[in-house]
């Protein structure tokens, strides 16, 4: 009894050892402010149909980026979209874009989802889900505000209707401050 005991205790010791382990090299892969966004060409979505254009975030260098992932099951999503569409409109003419990153399997989920919640920027295509990884994406919806050099300068995620005014306030000031 008491060398089955000390063998339970060891096993639980090595299952916390490797959970800490994980969860620092985890913490250590995160994409944070000031690190270099990753460069991932992906392709657009052209009205119900992916298109053979790719697009990356290194085709936007000299501008303000805001890198959106969503998904059609993303609640959410359904309040971000538009209020990102609305900032977009706003400060696009002043070097700010929005880049949508879809990660639905299935190409109709996000067509059907832009139906019912229509943007006006690109939105990208990544069914196999490689730049959420990259992205060290945890949860739908997270966004990166990316700077004219390609640096992250603010990690966003979750929405929430009150987010809207918070984003538009870094992306007015940072576009003045430019």
């Amino acid at each position: 009894m008491y060398l089955s005991s000390i063998s339970l205790i060891s096993s639980i010791s090595k299952a916390t050892l490797l959970f800490v382990l994980v969860l620092i090299s985890l913490n250590t892969q995160a994409l944070n402010p000031g690190d270099a966004a990753p460069v991932i060409a992906l392709q657009t979505l052209d009205g119900e149909a992916a298109s053979q254009q790719r697009l990356s975030v290194s085709d936007f260098k000299g501008k303000l980026i805001y890198v959106d992932f969503w998904a059609s099951w993303c609640g959410p999503c359904r309040q971000s979209l538009p209020i990102l569409n609305k900032i977009r409109n706003r400060y696009n003419d002043k070097g700010f874009e929005v880049l949508a990153i879809n990660v639905d399997e299935k190409l109709k989920d996000a067509v059907g989802f832009l139906k019912k919640y229509p943007v006006d920027y690109p939105i990208l295509l990544d069914p196999g889900g490689n730049s959420p990884r990259a992205y060290n994406v945890r949860g739908m919806p997270t966004a990166y505000l990316i700077n004219e050099n390609g640096k992250v300068i603010y990690k966003h995620q979750g929405f929430k209707k009150k987010d809207g005014k918070k984003i538009e306030k870094l992306v007015s000031d940072y576009l003045a401050n430019k």
